[in-house]
């Protein structure tokens, strides 16, 4: 038997021949290739060796970092003597490190770190290499189906007659409560209290079951609600730059199941969002198998001008990127602008990569970086070994000194003084518009073709004007009018910068008599409880509050859809006038049908530019024309009035935004909540499941399960279940937000005795997969080719029936008939959503036909066991005149081989061939399990 000592548990004995030669048996369970001891099979007490030392070929180039500690040790890569080391972007150094410290030439080989140090030739060539993050994180929407599925991983484990104690996370990892709080209360001082206490009376279950998790699971932490917006926490606390475990220093790294876990790449930690499926592999010790990335170097120039935010710097960014392409790529920022920037603005910009495509939006370690790590409260001494080692193995940059700059794959330049205050909306946030264009831009769009940029309201129709009466008093509603006003998402709430700037035009627009209309809900959910701690120290949180942006909650809230009810006075008028109200959020998700089921235009803004369009209650204005309002004396107050200036807004950051603020919120984060504290939760390894739980169920994924792998079979004869154009989200693929009255999920619900105020949302309820299944493409703002209309509903074929799709669905199940999905461009943008792959593959979705996918999506789909299948270049649905009403027989060879060609033929006669999507050897091998999770319970059990 091997022993873990470190981690203070035992590896299972593994056969001899891996001792033989040379590979290190503790890869197969413990995912920290440390300096562990071990004896051999046979050996006496005693005679104890280092495992590194037996399997590591690049043991050689191990040694302290400080001698006068010999037990501390890391990796020099300086050690190499190699001169492509120094070339190589700083991101694929993070790669490389990874994998010589992993190497045991069995799932981490030598030509791996050949491959990854040959980047510069290999980068095109489509090589695939491994990835042991160092951690990994969740929030509670993905976090609970990863939980539900790990405790189902155990049922089928022991049904398989192995240990159901061998599905346990390995790698750390880290689940923050950030998503189940809403905006049911606002304006109020009472509204955080009411809506956590709300949280708590619908999430009960929910939190047991969680609670439940990190008792019977090891190397789980759970971070209570009430404590802050995942990314921001683990900006400000969990992140390490460098990890301290087990006598080594390596980078941090970590993989999330939330697609802007790319936030903590502004600190210099390299993560990025992956599939839920994904990271339950990664938590179980399983590398992540990934292309070796292109990297697009971006360098930022100049300085940014004194009315620009780092809110209009990453919606220009994520406009150009865009226009540049850089899917599937590492983005890394270089360039003396960089210096300009602060931690958080680059933890900004950072956040919004999925929003411009890229895998990762890299910023190196500088001196930055390490002084943040110190405003933030971090040991002083852990952050000293920090800069140390970075410094050691040549990790740690300066962006003003060009010697540095490494080879990128291309280069793109951004000049920050070119950056103008801007908004993007009203329905993707790459459509960047100038905030001087916002007026001219909407009433474009309410007339334009519908689509991204367009409602199709008849011209005569623009100006309609809907009274409606709120609290007694008479409004009036119109196309652009404001209804919703929400400084939230950890985009933005993290920035000291934005979120005191938003402050201070509060302050100055009370003092100048200016207010918000009443009916606009307006909220404010700070990232974490230190946003909150400097807003009061600088005494701006009165002025906040008296214009209606109480403190609602700490999570995502409105950026996610959990924005909460409208006063039904302006829904009633939104409807019957059929106006496009409209949404301004701090947010980075836009997509039509996300934020409110009422506001068809949705922008996205920087904290101050929210508060401006609250007060002027209309997205129509020209703020260098038209004032934001009149005050009591009749003085017309214009935006630039209020606008705090840059130096304002520094002064007060330097002044209240300190390390004690952090240390006293964090050294609490896990036990303040009482609440939490007061839950109970079972403390058996297996979990009981509740057959009349509406929130946790045992999901159907493995049902049936069997050691021995079944024959992919070739697709005969399916129909189409759905055609899409582009852009198809994972909002529209598996929604977020609420359970709509008329939808199959609330049928069920119903049926289960729930009134529709106990619905909850969808994203509460994905623990139970016979509501997401109903909930699967359930979106209002769906646009299916096969109706008319925008509405979750589809053809079934057979009968020529309009259905519900999850009706529709049932029936072609249940004449055994299988069913694919035609798509577009860019299917599956958005969230890293796994119920997005989860819900087409209960309903029958064998593949999907596609003109590209988002990464992490197609990630998921391979996951499941769905076919990502793509076009060949230059083919699509209309040059091979497609109608989707045929029926697709889908030819899988014996021999696969990633990214083939494969023939599809239609029932009409017509041949065609597309590409397999999967990427590497290692995503055949899944959809040989029928998905990644049965790989995994098949690996373990045998």
């Amino acid at each position: 038997m091997v022993s873990c000592q470190s981690l203070g548990h035992s590896v299972p004995d593994i056969p001899l021949q891996y001792w033989r030669h040379g590979i290190d048996p503790g890869r197969f369970i413990c995912n920290r290739p440390l300096l562990r001891t071990a004896r051999p099979p046979g050996s006496p007490e005693g005679r104890e060796v280092s495992l590194i030392t037996m399997s590591n070929p690049f043991v050689r180039i191990v040694e302290p970092l400080d001698p006068k500690q010999p037990l501390k040790k890391f990796f020099n890569l300086t050690k190499l003597e190699d001169v492509r080391y120094a070339r190589l972007p700083f991101s694929i150094r993070v790669l490389l490190e990874a994998a010589i410290r992993n190497c045991d030439e069995f799932l981490v080989k030598k030509q791996d770190v050949e491959n990854i140090l040959n980047w510069k030739v290999v980068q095109h060539k489509n090589v695939e290499v491994p990835f042991k993050p160092a951690r990994v994180i969740l929030q509670d929407f993905t976090g609970v189906p990863a939980v539900v599925d790990f405790a189902a991983m155990r049922d089928a484990m022991k049904k398989l007659g192995g240990d159901p104690e061998k599905i346990n996370p390995i790698c750390p990892a880290d689940l923050v409560i950030d998503h189940s709080i809403q905006v049911d209360f606002n304006r109020r001082s009472d509204s955080l209290q009411k809506n956590q206490d709300l949280e708590f009376e619908r999430n009960k279950e929910r939190f047991e079951f969680l609670k439940w998790g990190s008792q019977a699971f090891k190397n789980m932490r759970i971070v209570p609600p009430g404590s802050g917006i995942i990314h921001q926490v683990n900006l400000e606390y969990l992140a390490r730059v460098v990890m301290d475990q087990d006598g080594y220093y390596y980078p941090d790294s970590v993989v999330g199941t939330d697609s802007h876990t790319t936030m903590i790449d502004g600190l210099g930690v390299l993560g990025w969002g992956v599939g839920g499926i994904e990271a339950e592999a990664v938590m179980l010790g399983q590398p992540i198998s990934m292309v070796l990335p292109e990297v697009v170097g971006y360098k930022l120039l100049g300085n940014p001008q004194p009315l620009v935010t780092s809110t209009d710097i990453v919606l220009t960014i994520t406009k150009h990127l865009r226009q540049v392409g850089v899917v599937g790529k590492f983005v890394e920022f270089f360039g003396p602008g960089v210096a300009q920037l602060s931690i958080a603005d680059r933890a900004t910009i950072a956040n919004m990569c999925p929003e411009y495509g890229a895998t990762a939006a890299y910023f190196p370690v500088d001196d930055i970086s390490i002084g943040y790590l110190v405003q933030t409260g971090r040991d002083k001494e852990k952050v000293m070994c920090t800069k140390k080692y970075l410094e050691a193995v040549g990790m740690l940059r300066d962006f003003k000194n060009s010697s540095q700059d490494p080879d990128f794959t291309q280069v793109v330049e951004l000049d920050l003084h070119t950056v103008v205050p801007c908004c993007s909306g009203p329905k993707r946030p790459q459509d960047k518009v100038a905030v001087s264009d916002m007026k001219k831009d909407f009433e474009t769009c309410l007339g334009a073709k519908q689509g991204f940029k367009g409602f199709q309201i008849a011209p005569d129709q623009h100006n309609n004007v809907m009274k409606f009466n709120f609290e007694g008093c008479d409004f009036e509603l119109t196309h652009g009018s404001v209804v919703i006003a929400a400084i939230t998402s950890c985009t933005n709430t993290s920035n000291p910068s934005v979120m005191l700037g938003a402050g201070l035009l509060a302050k100055k627009a009370v003092e100048a008599g200016l207010t918000v209309r009443p009916y606009i809900k307006t909220s404010l959910s700070p990232g974490s409880g230190v946003v909150t701690y400097y807003l009061r120290e600088s005494g701006v949180m009165s002025y906040l509050s008296q214009l209606g942006f109480d403190v609602v909650g700490y999570g995502c809230m409105t950026c996610i859809g959990n924005s909460g009810p409208l006063p039904d006075s302006v829904v009633e008028a939104i409807t019957q006038g059929d106006l496009v109200a409209v949404g301004v959020l701090s947010g980075n998700r836009n997509f039509e049908g996300r934020v409110h089921p009422n506001t068809r235009a949705n922008y996205l803004a920087s904290p101050p530019l929210v508060i401006a369009y609250a007060i002027a209650g209309t997205i129509r204005i020209d703020f260098e024309k038209e004032p934001l309002g009149i005050n009591a004396s009749g003085k017309k107050i214009f935006l630039k009035d209020i606008w705090p200036t840059r130096d304002e807004i520094q002064a007060v950051e330097r002044q209240f935004v300190i390390p004690g603020m952090f240390k006293e919120v964090y050294q609490k984060i896990e036990t303040v909540n009482e609440a939490w504290n007061a839950l109970e939760a079972p403390s058996d390894k297996l979990y009981t499941w509740n057959p009349k739980s509406t929130y946790i169920k045992s999901p159907p994924f493995f049902d049936g399960l069997t050691l021995a792998l079944q024959t992919p079979k070739t697709i005969e004869g399916a129909y189409v279940l759905l055609s899409f154009g582009d852009s198809v989200t994972t909002d529209h693929i598996s929604p977020a937000g609420n359970i709509a009255r008329n939808s199959p999920a609330a049928r069920y619900l119903t049926s289960r005795g729930l009134t529709p105020r106990e619905f909850n949302s969808y994203g509460s309820r994905r623990g139970n997969d016979a509501v997401m299944a109903r909930g699967t493409f359930a979106n209002i703002r769906l646009v299916n080719k096969f109706i008319d209309k925008q509405g979750p509903q589809t053809i079934h074929f057979p009968s020529g029936e309009t259905l519900d799709v999850f009706d529709a669905a049932e029936r072609y199940k249940q004449a055994g008939h299988p069913l694919i999905v035609l798509a577009g461009k860019e299917y599956g943008a958005g969230s890293s959503r796994d119920w997005a792959a989860k819900g087409p593959f209960l309903l029958g979705v064998k593949a999907v036909l596609a003109e590209s996918y988002e990464r992490i999506h197609r990630s998921n789909l391979v996951g499941m066991g769905v076919i990502p299948l793509q076009y060949l270049p230059g083919e699509d649905a209309v040059t091979l005149g497609l109608t989707g009403r045929e029926r697709y027989t889908i030819i899988i060879p014996e021999k696969l081989k990633p990214q083939m060609n494969i023939q599809i033929k239609l029932d009409t006669g017509k041949t065609f061939h597309a590409i397999m999507r999967f990427d590497t050897d290692v995503e055949l091998t899944y959809f040989h399990n029928g998905g990644i999770l049965n790989y995994m319970i098949r690996k373990m059990a045998s």
